[in-house]
């Protein structure tokens, strides 16, 4: 999910991730000798600034993908990481500090498939965004061998909620690893300025970083092939960490995968009227606009087919209406008005309120006037979802109604599934996505393009981990439901990667017929579930 404005914009965008850190293991799990790892010991008291402890919960149990029972070992647990620049050698560190220096306590829960396949087996790390979201969206609804069951784009009722075999896990392909950011989930930070170690683009970086290396080292997986998996800020993560794991850390890895992407936010709809005079927003987000009113039989003097629609949509948002919106107030009546009448063709927005709009409608500004006149407010996140409207007399949204309608059955199904199933039972609570995150969070990084209304540009991080590794390959997935991260800006953003065009062959990009959590819809989880299994395939292949 997204992040609006910056850092209002950083908190329109829901993604997960858990990150943890530990000492390194001897015994190598691997799918044929996935055994449970010794119990975790407390750091030494030599190590003086040492205040948060490793732990771990060991289970087994079994899925069954494609009509093949898989027998898996799944170990929930923390590891622990440091700020950047944490020398690890004890004597180094400052014993006589009155605040020991900031650290995080990274929940993950990590599955391992016996017997499976051949050996190594891929390991994918996975994580939602946020930036201030647990990844438990992606574990429980998408890729971990249980799942919740949500009705299609309605908001379904109170507990008990139905946890069923996921037949659509990525275990057939990969081991899994779904992590948890600092400060979200069971994941915990403290010490020396914590939130400015931490919460920024940077730091959170180098903490998933640090996890990673250290998770390698603990599970004997270096020789592994390699991938990472973020959902929406989960993929400006993706950009930053695997530039730092390429180039700092010396790990190539054989894929990224991105699911609802976000690497420009000078280009995102969301408060676009805020920074007037940038006027691609509103192009790469028409594509999506005339999705939605489609869905909701909204569109006029259409092709009546979706990829007709868009591929017409698309032309006009980078031709005519880009034109229109360059023109600025020097833009006569007569075309003006025209612009208006395809715009509602489009969109099903009245033609007077698009012309009062000045031809330029932001993302909360569209879902709640949509379907104004039955009082209705669609989702940003998935504008197949619709409830009632909180203010009718509001400018734009006050909600979501997607994130409202399965909130619940997420974090109840979660919590029931940890503590029950997978038996981690520890005495905090589980924050599923902490407000303080994204209200702390800050766009500094050292590779990003901050713009004046500081917001980040990732694509020079995903160019240089694409050129010192040639041989990296890279999955965008969008949905066309999805207004928080619309699927022509992730469009976009990857046509304008500035990376030699022998590159552009490592790149694809797949497309479903539903939101922002694309697993959300179930056709559109299997079509997800084989599109990602085959990307790993032929990227793990040498």
């Amino acid at each position: 999910m997204t992040i609006r404005n910056m850092p209002g914009l950083l908190a329109c965008l829901l993604t997960f991730a858990p990150l943890a850190f530990g000492a390194a293991a001897s015994k190598t799990v691997t799918a044929d000798t996935a055994a449970a790892p010794a119990a975790d010991k407390p750091a030494a008291a030599s190590e003086g600034n040492e205040h948060f402890k490793v732990e771990s919960k060991s289970s087994e149990g079994s899925v069954t993908i494609g009509g093949r029972k898989i027998d898996y070992q799944a170990i929930a647990g923390t590891l622990i990481v440091h700020g950047r620049g944490w020398d690890d050698v004890p004597q180094n560190a400052d014993k006589d500090a009155k605040v020991p220096p900031a650290e995080a306590s990274m929940f993950y829960t990590a599955y391992f498939a016996r017997n499976a396949g051949p050996t190594p087996r891929p390991v994918t790390f996975v994580f939602n965004g946020g930036p201030g979201s647990s990844t438990m969206w992606l574990h429980m609804g998408a890729f971990g061998p249980k799942r919740v069951l949500t009705p299609g784009d309605t908001h379904p009722g109170a507990a008990p909620y139905a946890v069923v075999n996921n037949e659509y896990s990525l275990l057939d392909e990969s081991d899994l690893v779904f992590i948890d950011a600092p400060a979200t989930g069971f994941s915990r930070i403290t010490g020396k300025d914590r939130e400015k170690e931490f919460f920024n683009i940077d730091g959170d970086a180098h903490a998933f970083a640090d996890f990673i290396q250290q998770f390698l080292s603990k599970y004997g997986r270096w020789n592994s092939p390699k991938f990472l998996f973020g959902e929406s800020y989960g993929t400006t993560r993706v950009a930053r960490l695997i530039a730092v794991l390429e180039t700092e850390k010396f790990i190539d890895f054989n894929g990224v995968i991105n699911l609802s992407q976000i690497e420009i936010f000078d280009a995102n709809a969301d408060s676009a009227e805020t920074n007037p005079g940038v006027d691609l927003p509103y192009l790469v987000a028409l594509p999506s606009y005339a999705a939605t009113a489609w869905y909701h039989h909204l569109t006029t003097n259409t092709p009546a087919e979706l990829p007709a629609l868009l591929h017409e949509v698309e032309q006009f948002a980078m031709h005519d209406y880009a034109l229109a919106l360059l023109a600025g107030s020097t833009l006569d009546a007569a075309t003006r008005h025209a612009i208006a009448a395809k715009l509602h063709d489009y969109t099903g927005l009245s033609v007077d309120y698009i012309e009062k709009a000045n031809l330029r409608i932001d993302i909360g500004e569209f879902t709640k006037n949509l379907r104004a006149d039955a009082d209705t407010t669609v989702g940003r996140l998935d504008a197949r979802f619709a409830g009632p409207t909180l203010d009718v007399l509001s400018k734009e949204a006050d909600y979501d109604p997607q994130f409202a309608a399965i909130g619940s059955a997420y974090v109840s199904a979660f919590n029931d599934y940890v503590r029950g199933t997978l038996g981690f039972t520890p005495d905090r609570s589980f924050r599923p996505i902490p407000g303080d995150i994204n209200a702390a969070w800050t766009a500094t990084s050292a590779h990003v393009t901050l713009l004046s209304v500081k917001a980040p540009n990732l694509l020079p991080d995903i160019a240089l981990a694409m050129k010192y590794n040639p041989r990296l390959k890279l999955m965008m997935n969008s949905g066309y439901f999805d207004l928080a991260t619309p699927y022509f800006q992730g469009v976009y953003e990857l046509r304008q990667l500035p990376i030699p065009d022998n590159l552009r062959a490592n790149i694809e990009m797949k497309f479903y017929e539903s939101g922002h959590m694309v697993y959300a819809h179930e056709p559109s989880l299997k079509a997800l579930h084989d599109n990602v299994t085959d990307f790993m395939r032929r990227a793990s292949a040498h």
